[in-house]
């Protein structure tokens, strides 16, 4: 389909439903799309923006199953973007605190931005019929467009996870917290909750993060006391574990492979500042610029480069290496209730892709850690293929892996901690430890 652009003139919902254009229809990313309309609109309205247009994501078998029981055929063309206006009209009318005039009204007049002056009327009539009709009070019978997942996904999930499934999908379409990691090396736990218990801020902690704060309601992260300093940085609790498990020690040489936006790198340096050597490595040139900017606010020294995981050539200085973080290439399932958009930019055919590049990348990369060294796998993917299956197979393959088990009730069979969303309030990730024999 041919892309369109962005309206000239700014107005919220047309510029909304561009977003959404951009990811069903080109397979872009949200955070790209929104990057893009967000510098045109103030804090509040490019707060709404997100909410609406990953709403939408969330809800989309749904409201498209509303739609094509209320257009008598599909639009075409330039004219396809309408399609998305209605999307989002629907969900404001169902699942927002906007008003029904102000969503039937503004999203009509939006059409107009969007250069579909001529269709003003056939939103008006779909966004009114679908009040009259009442059509969002009327069950649906179909499970796989009542979870809000692709069928793919649905039936993964299903085969995965069987008895579970249903809490599975109700979890990812949750909406995630926002964890707060505290950088050990500026500030405590004790002085940065005092400050936010200053300023009124609500927040919980957790037992298994010692390092962690889990804010309760949606806040501006720039404003918090610290953000400036370095004092603390946002991670989710499920990614705060890999700087534990890995267990870096002082002297060390450690390689974190796939590294940006360099959460797990600024974690490791936090725990283990003493370190010998500390590699952030990725191969996206854009978002290794995160992993700067964000080791510049923490104030970290850790060497920084762009490379291929599976061609070290490029970028290994030849010595091996005592640890590795690998947080490999995944189909990012685990993190869907943070960004609903992957839902709709993943394929089932993805899945197979990415155990063969995960596999490639581990045998790789096996071969730079030192006899008696550890690697740590690690995925946001809660489907078996790309996280306990892997392992199997490469234990299974590789006579001198062995597990090293990060909970008390693995076994070579069933390796790893597959953490599920929603647990303890954390995303999905999967972590599974190796060692290296030393003989």
């Amino acid at each position: 389909m041919k892309p369109i652009p962005l309206p000239k003139q700014k107005n919220l919902r047309a510029d909304c439903a561009w977003v959404i254009y951009q990811i069903l229809e080109h397979g872009k990313s949200s955070r790209e799309c929104l990057e893009r309309v967000q510098r045109r609109h103030n804090v509040r309205d490019n707060a709404w923006l997100q909410e609406m247009s990953l709403g939408v994501m969330r809800r989309l078998p749904i409201l498209q199953h509303w739609l094509r029981g209320l257009l008598d055929r599909p639009l075409k063309g330039n004219k396809k973007v309408v399609e998305h206006l209605i999307l989002l009209g629907l969900y404001q009318l169902h699942y927002s605190r906007v008003s029904s005039h102000a969503a039937v009204g503004e999203t009509v007049a939006a059409a107009s931005y969007l250069g579909a002056t001529s269709l003003k009327g056939l939103v008006n009539a779909v966004l009114r019929n679908f009040q009259r009709e009442s059509l969002g009070d009327k069950p649906i019978a179909n499970p796989i467009i009542e979870s809000g997942l692709p069928k793919w996904l649905f039936k993964a999930i299903e085969n995965a996870y069987g008895e579970d499934a249903s809490r599975v999908r109700e979890a990812t379409n949750a909406m995630a917290p926002i964890w707060l990691r505290i950088n050990k090396q500026k500030t405590s736990l004790t002085a940065f909750t005092a400050a936010l218990d200053n300023i009124n801020v609500a927040y919980t902690t957790s037992e298994e993060h010692g390092d962690a704060v889990i804010l309760q309601k949606r806040e501006d992260i720039t404003a918090l006391p610290g953000f400036d300093d370095g004092h603390f940085a946002v991670q989710d609790g499920a990614a705060q574990l890999a700087a534990h498990y890995l267990q870096a020690k002082a002297g060390e040489r450690i390689l974190d492979c796939c590294s940006a936006p360099g959460g797990k790198t600024g974690h490791i340096a936090e725990n283990t500042p003493d370190v010998s050597y500390l590699l952030a490595l990725d191969a996206d040139a854009t978002r290794l610029k995160r992993v700067e900017e964000n080791m510049t606010r923490l104030q970290h020294t850790v060497d920084i480069k762009q490379g291929d995981a599976t061609a070290p050539n490029t970028w290994w200085d030849g010595e091996l290496f005592d640890r590795i973080l690998l947080d490999a290439p995944c189909s990012a399932t685990g993190v869907i209730r943070r960004h609903p958009d992957i839902r709709w930019l993943r394929k089932s055919s993805d899945i197979d892709n990415l155990a063969v590049l995960q596999r490639q990348i581990l045998d790789t990369l096996w071969a730079l850690l030192k006899p008696g060294g550890t690697m740590l796998y690690a995925t946001c993917s809660i489907l078996p293929q790309e996280n306990t299956q892997q392992i199997q197979q490469f234990l299974a393959q590789t006579p001198d892996a062995q597990l090293s088990p990060v909970t008390k009730i693995e076994t070579s069979e069933r390796p790893g901690r597959q953490i599920l969303p929603g647990e303890q309030q954390m995303d999905g990730f999967y972590y599974a430890r190796l060692v290296k024999s030393s003989q």
